[in-house]
């Protein structure tokens, strides 16, 4: 059996982590991989519908999240996790589990700086935290802990997405795990 993994891409709202994931996923398939996008938009949808964003809240989401993905990694799915999990302790104890099971882990920083993030809003959630309609708004008014040693760190406002998702594949190959 192909050993699979996880692969969670955290950063900002907007830093380019699904879209890397998205690029990631293709080329992964294309290669024959077994390729899961844990996106976190769905996840709250349906895995965690009821959850607010409370700091409790989204270190349940995020435990929620690493519990499927690790359960997909160690049957030889390459879990892809474009999450932001803004807490390091949270992100800690999924790599924790990981290691517990022997299931291979890689967290890449998708390190893209809040104010490129706040250009491309992609969601429209910048704007409505400078307008008053939103608040919690990670890494603006609620905390971000950037990672302090990730597998990889990736700037995307210096790269193409390409490049990005080569950068991670390179990583994944380097291990084995692509």
């Amino acid at each position: 059996m192909t050993t699979g993994a996880t692969v969670w891409l955290t950063g900002l709202p907007s830093a380019g982590k699904t879209t890397i994931a998205r690029e990631l996923a293709a080329r992964l398939r294309e290669r024959g991989r077994r390729v899961e996008l844990l996106d976190g938009d769905e996840i709250r949808e349906f895995l965690s519908a009821g959850l607010g964003f409370s700091r409790e809240d989204r270190h349940t989401n995020v435990q929620r999240i690493g519990f499927v993905a690790e359960l997909l990694a160690r049957n030889g799915v390459t879990a892809l996790v474009p999450v932001i999990a803004p807490y390091a302790d949270s992100r800690d104890a999924v790599r924790k589990r990981h290691g517990a099971n022997g299931t291979p882990y890689v967290e890449v920083h998708v390190a893209t700086p809040l104010e490129v993030c706040s250009v491309r809003d992609v969601k429209g959630l910048y704007a409505k935290q400078a307008a008053g309609e939103l608040t919690g708004l990670t890494g603006v008014d609620d905390p971000y802990e950037a990672p302090v040693s990730p597998e990889l760190r990736i700037e995307s406002q210096h790269q193409t997405v390409g490049e990005s998702a080569a950068a991670v594949h390179a990583l994944l190959t380097e291990r084995g795990l692509a």
